[in-house]
């Protein structure tokens, strides 16, 4: 069996800061990091999908972290097809306009390149510091299943090389029916891991949980059952907590992933207090059972 990595989405949320989960001796953004280090071997960084890292800042978390810890960086939201606010743009690169949101169409094919090109670069000290896991690309719940799609799954995968891009589908069209097969027969003869998703059902983003190992990594998200599921409120639609019977049932689903991976990453995105960590830990304790 392959290796089975868990951790959460999120270390600096406000509601985990107030949670009590840190203790009072980790009262600065470096204590907290070391802390959470020495309770998971994995993070999911999503603040780079609302705006691009810089490389000081990625610097401090690999100096900040253990030998063997390892950090999965959401991808941009430019660089995944979402609406992006102009002033989470790299200022000098920000178009003219007066739109408050972009999409990639919206800028000079140089700028986008470019856009691309820094955010690549700044998880260089990562890199370095072989602390870079996987890059999460989540597509919006437009995206969906059809040929020039799939040819930007390659495109950014040749763009990463040789770092490692993971596809969540957000779009249930890919595995409707027959397609399932389809997309998965993709994903696999491209050697694209794929992301599978625990999550509310009955919604226009809304995809089954299909667990299915396409490369030697694979990565599990788990993203709660919030019956607000469609707020606003981040914290409203990720304030879930799983009890743990819910996380026995994944427990051997999870295991039987891992026997056809080197490497299976599981991240507890229902990050509200410090339910992602809590169920975190249980889910740990239940994959050692």
């Amino acid at each position: 069996m392959g290796k089975i990595q868990v951790g959460t989405a999120s270390w600096t949320d406000r509601t985990l800061l107030d949670s009590g989960w840190y203790p009072q001796t980790a009262n600065n953004p470096e204590k907290r990091l070391a802390f959470y280090a020495k309770q998971f071997p994995v993070v999911e960084v999503d603040a780079t999908y609302y705006g691009p890292p810089n490389e000081q800042t990625t610097k401090l978390w690999a100096e900040r972290t253990p030998a063997g810890f390892t950090f999965n960086i959401k991808a941009f939201s430019l660089l995944t097809g979402h609406p992006t606010k102009v002033s989470s743009i790299y200022q000098d690169l920000r178009p003219e306009t007066e739109k408050k949101n972009v999409y990639p169409g919206d800028l000079a094919p140089q700028t986008y390149e470019e856009i691309w090109t820094r955010f690549l670069s700044a998880l260089d000290p990562l890199v370095e510091a072989k602390k870079l896991g996987a890059l999460l690309f989540q597509f919006p719940p437009w995206f969906g299943i059809r040929k020039s799609n799939k040819e930007y799954m390659l495109e950014v995968a040749a763009r990463c090389k040789p770092l490692r891009p993971v596809f969540e589908l957000r779009n249930a069209s890919w595995f409707e029916g027959a397609n399932q097969n389809e997309t998965l027969d993709f994903l696999r003869a491209h050697k694209l891991p794929f992301v599978s998703v625990d999550m509310p059902q009955g919604h226009r983003s809304s995809v089954p949980p299909v667990v299915a190992a396409t490369a030697d990594l694979a990565v599990v998200r788990f993203h709660g059952h919030s019956d607000k599921w469609t707020s606003k409120d981040i914290h409203q639609k990720f304030g879930y907590e799983y009890s743990p019977g819910e996380l026995a049932e994944w427990a051997p689903r999870l295991k039987e992933l891992a026997d056809q991976t080197a490497t299976t990453q599981v991240f507890m995105n229902n990050c509200y207090s410090d339910y992602a960590q809590r169920n975190a830990t249980t889910l740990i304790d239940l994959l050692d059972d």
